[in-house]
């Protein structure tokens, strides 16, 4: 057992299997996701558990090079909390559409019981070099 760190066995064997280039997502309850990606169901109910602890969660163990989510995610407490967890990483935005078709090339979506909508992100692991 870890006594710090990820302790959900499979996000932490994604996140040590990710090499780089590649992405992972944090989505909220609501995002679809492409048939043949891996879902990772973290949700128990409305809102629990939110998505920027997840993203903390995983942040801290993934070298992470850009992130990205959708220009129509307005909600001031999610893009507050991405700029602080994500500070020095560039957070590009794109539509949702476009956002929605790049998650067919992920490793895997954690999908929280975040209800915000558009709270999602695509994480582009990066080398600690």
């Amino acid at each position: 057992m870890r006594d710090s760190g990820l302790w959900h066995p499979r996000i932490a064997a994604l996140v040590a299997g990710m090499g780089h280039t590649d992405t992972i997502v944090i989505a909220d309850a609501g995002l679809p996701v492409p048939p043949g990606v891996e879902i990772v169901h973290l949700g128990v109910t409305r809102g629990v558990p939110t998505f920027l602890p997840v993203l903390a969660a995983v942040t801290a163990e993934l070298v992470v090079e850009e992130a990205t989510v959708a220009e129509e995610l307005t909600d001031a407490g999610i893009l507050a909390g991405l700029h602080t967890g994500l500070a020095g990483i560039p957070l590009k935005t794109t539509s949702h559409d476009i956002l929605k078709a790049a998650c067919r090339s992920a490793c895997a979506v954690i999908r929280t019981g975040e209800a915000t909508p558009f709270a999602n992100v695509i994480l582009r692991a990066g080398v600690p070099f």
